[in-house]
């Protein structure tokens, strides 16, 4: 039972069905606006500390296989999966100092004659701020040399030629994607 004190006889009154459920629902409109303003300034970004926010963004960007197919894909370079092999060779599987060090997927030298992301050189290669930058500049490559390529064939006979010193690199990449295509 819910009772209101009523000031002109001073005493309480029993608070009928209609009162009762309009004072409910006026009070869990008030608590929730109030809840939903609390949880809005909590995840407002201008409430972080600076250090959360470079956890977030780390955690964020940090380099997995998955997001770097994604990547590639979301930037629309042509022939994902010669690209990922490419990446795995230029790695090492994802080990190799220059992708450690110099967030370097592909193995690229500084850029002289187009557009690029890297920062500089670092271990005769080029470097990176982030892993991400390295794939933005494979993609300003891919646009500048090889946006004339029609087929598979063709951009594996492009790669054979002018991006591997070695001269296995082709049939490396064939390996990988009939590896990973097969799943052996």
């Amino acid at each position: 039972m819910i009772y209101k004190f009523d000031k002109e006889t001073l005493n309480y009154k029993r608070v009928t069905g209609k009162i009762a459920l309009i004072m409910l629902a006026v009070g869990c409109l008030v608590s929730g606006l109030m809840a939903f303003l609390t949880i809005n300034k909590i995840n407002d970004v201008k409430y972080i500390s600076e250090e959360t926010k470079s956890i977030i963004l780390k955690e964020r960007d940090e380099f997995t296989q998955e997001k770097l197919k994604a990547y590639i894909i979301e930037l629309n370079i042509k022939y994902p999966h010669i690209v990922m092999a490419q990446a795995q060779i230029e790695t090492g599987y994802f080990k190799s100092q220059i992708f450690k060090e110099n967030n370097n997927l592909f193995g690229m030298k500084v850029a002289t004659k187009r557009p690029t992301t890297n920062k500089g050189q670092e271990n005769n290669h080029a470097y990176y701020d982030s892993w991400k930058e390295s794939v933005i500049d494979y993609a300003f490559y891919s646009a500048q040399y090889l946006s004339d390529i029609k087929t598979e064939k063709e951009y594996l006979e492009y790669l054979r030629q002018n991006y591997a010193e070695d001269t296995a690199y082709v049939n490396k990449i064939i390996r990988i994607i009939n590896k990973e295509k097969f799943g052996e």
